[in-house]
């Protein structure tokens, strides 16, 4: 396997179902919370987290860093999946100067509508007026 080619077992869309610091409720407040991992335009959905995600293959799993909005707060970090023996992926999430997070994520099909952009900061404001 080229060392950009991502593991086969992890390619594809995840449904988020538990975080260790953050509480279940709330978790799909903007819809089911979700990330793809295919390489391509990857997305992450979860709690006002809207965000772009890029990732690339490790010897164990993934990582990737992830780059959008908590609401309207433009936000970033990175994070790491892989496999586990129970076929769910154990991930990792790190918000850069903030809270970091575990999940887990049982397999899922693609959302039949697409995951919205996240919102700038702009955004905010127009939506008041």
């Amino acid at each position: 396997m080229a060392s950009s080619e991502l593991h086969a077992d992890l390619f594809g869309w995840w449904r988020i179902t538990e975080t260790s610091q953050w509480v279940k409720d709330g978790l799909d407040d903007l819809g089911p919370a979700m990330i793809s991992i295919t390489g391509h335009a990857d997305r992450l959905r979860m709690h006002c987290l809207l965000a772009y995600v890029t990732v690339r293959s490790t010897k164990t799993g993934a990582s990737f860093a992830w780059e959008g909005a908590w609401e309207y707060d433009q936000m970033s970090g990175t994070g790491s999946v892989k496999l586990g023996k129970d076929g769910r992926l154990h991930g990792r999430l790190k918000i850069k100067n903030g809270d970091e997070s575990t999940f887990l994520a049982e397999r899922a099909t693609e959302p039949a509508e697409p995951i919205s952009d996240p919102p700038s900061y702009r955004d905010k404001w127009r939506r008041r007026w």
